[in-house]
């Protein structure tokens, strides 16, 4: 008996010290976006090793370089179907044949999402359970209220309640609930994507070939026609030529959901 209350003691040491490490690693994250929003368009503020480069990571990057994070918000956040294609700077999977059992599964991620998020459908009840907006201050046209606690979670697992980070249109008065995005460890091959969210109902897809002009360049000064999601240069060869840092991929596996479209062909944005 004692040596199973000991184990128990144990095991409960660690999962709290692990609990532990994620508050404090999301107070960390907090604080530095506080910061960043503080400071002036030129903030600059420390980035992770291209390695290592992550959501919170890639959130100080964007606030330096408010503009180039707008380029690659917009594609994020488009739903009509025009951008999101595959391009430079965008991966997207391939859709698989569709078939009734991955149909059925996409439905029921939707019947548990529905209610999830309904609630959120006033703003402030997000925020107030630790939805972050990312970029507030940057024009967009659709905002990304993210929950790092979820996205830390969605690297070990797929909870359809728990997205990411939820999608809003600004109205006059607040903010507008349109859908939601799930996230998936960049390491993941497309079958595992699969498992979570079917490739026959939705495309994932992942930023690519990320050229960030030089650390300090004022917003004003940066070629965009060449840095960023939609400038042209897309090898690091040619980002090591003007002088700018590059990231193979940024962020993690995305895929968007609108869960309240009347149009089935638009509930999955492609």
């Amino acid at each position: 008996m004692k040596q199973l209350l000991r184990v128990a003691v144990l095991f409960l040491a660690g999962f709290f010290a692990f609990f532990l490490v994620a508050r404090l690693h999301g107070k960390k994250q907090s604080q530095s976006q506080t910061q960043s929003q503080s400071q002036a368009s030129s903030s600059t503020g420390n980035t992770s090793s291209m390695s290592k480069m992550d959501m919170p990571s890639m959130r100080r990057e964007a606030a330096a370089n408010p503009a180039a994070a707008r380029a690659a918000n917009d594609d994020m956040s488009d739903m009509s179907g025009m951008r999101m294609d595959m391009n430079p700077h965008m991966f997207m999977t391939a859709l698989r044949p569709a078939n009734p059992a991955d149909q059925a599964r996409a439905d029921q991620i939707l019947a548990t999402l529905r209610p999830a998020i309904a609630k959120y459908k006033d703003y402030r009840v997000a925020l107030a359970d630790g939805f972050k907006i990312f970029l507030p201050n940057v024009p967009q046209q659709h905002y990304h209220f993210t929950n790092w606690r979820y996205a830390v979670e969605a690297q070990f697992a797929f909870i359809p309640a728990h997205p990411t980070s939820l999608l809003y249109k600004k109205t006059p008065g607040g903010y507008e609930l349109e859908g939601a995005m799930f996230t998936a460890p960049k390491r993941f091959t497309e079958d595992q994507l699969n498992e979570r969210v079917p490739l026959s109902v939705a495309r994932w897809h992942k930023h690519v070939n990320f050229c960030l002009p030089q650390k300090g360049t004022p917003p004003t000064q940066v070629n965009h026609k060449e840095f960023g999601l939609g400038g042209s240069i897309s090898t690091e060869q040619a980002c090591a030529a003007a002088g700018g840092r590059w990231f193979p991929k940024i962020f993690n596996w995305m895929v968007h959901v609108y869960p309240y479209e009347s149009d089935p062909s638009k509930i999955w944005a492609h």
